[in-house]
């Protein structure tokens, strides 16, 4: 199985990463943090290959699909888990770049993460789209505005993409955690 995880240097993303590399999978680890994908390559030699790059970054994704999908083929499964949540308040202007910045990593980033890699599946004609949202997504919480309405977004997206994919044999799943340990 090949899979790609973004967000995989901590928290869900890491711990998906040790689960489908603990069962064979060759992966896929995409985050900033290269020293700690560094770390988690070293942990299952020869299964890793690590991308260490912002997945608001199109063209470093794009390049990472490239060199993925050229030595292991297109992925069976491509998770878009990296996410940010900082505590925003509309009432402060001061958030409204940090809104920016949520919205980007938590929608857009995982627009730019399935979209290289999207063509590739088609063609294969099979392989799973992974979104990563939040029961957030369905209920705001205080103080987490942009969080929220990053994840609502990203559940409607993933709609979309779910209907856009129809036929194709390449499915859309969206996953909406609580809070997690």
């Amino acid at each position: 199985m090949k899979v790609v995880i973004s967000g995989a240097s901590s928290g869900l993303g890491l711990a998906l990463a040790h689960h489908y590399l603990e069962h064979g999978a060759t992966l896929a680890a995409i985050a900033r943090r290269g020293d700690l994908l560094q770390h988690l390559s070293a942990q299952f030699p020869g299964q890793v290959q690590f991308y260490a790059l912002d997945v608001r970054d199109a063209a470093a994704m794009q390049a990472a699909a490239q060199d993925f999908i050229a030595r292991h083929g297109p992925p069976d499964i491509v998770i878009a888990n990296a996410g940010v949540s900082i505590v925003t308040l509309t009432r402060h202007a001061g958030d409204n770049d940090v809104f920016q910045h949520v919205m980007d990593i938590n929608l857009m980033g995982a627009v730019k993460t399935f979209q290289p890699f999207v063509e590739a599946m088609r063609i294969a004609g099979r392989g799973r789209l992974v979104g990563i949202a939040s029961v957030a997504g369905f209920r705001g919480l205080p103080g987490a505005g942009a969080y929220s309405a990053s994840k609502a977004a990203l559940i409607s997206y993933l709609e979309s993409l779910r209907i856009e994919m129809h036929g194709s044999g390449v499915k859309v799943v969206t996953i909406c955690p609580g809070y997690i340990r």
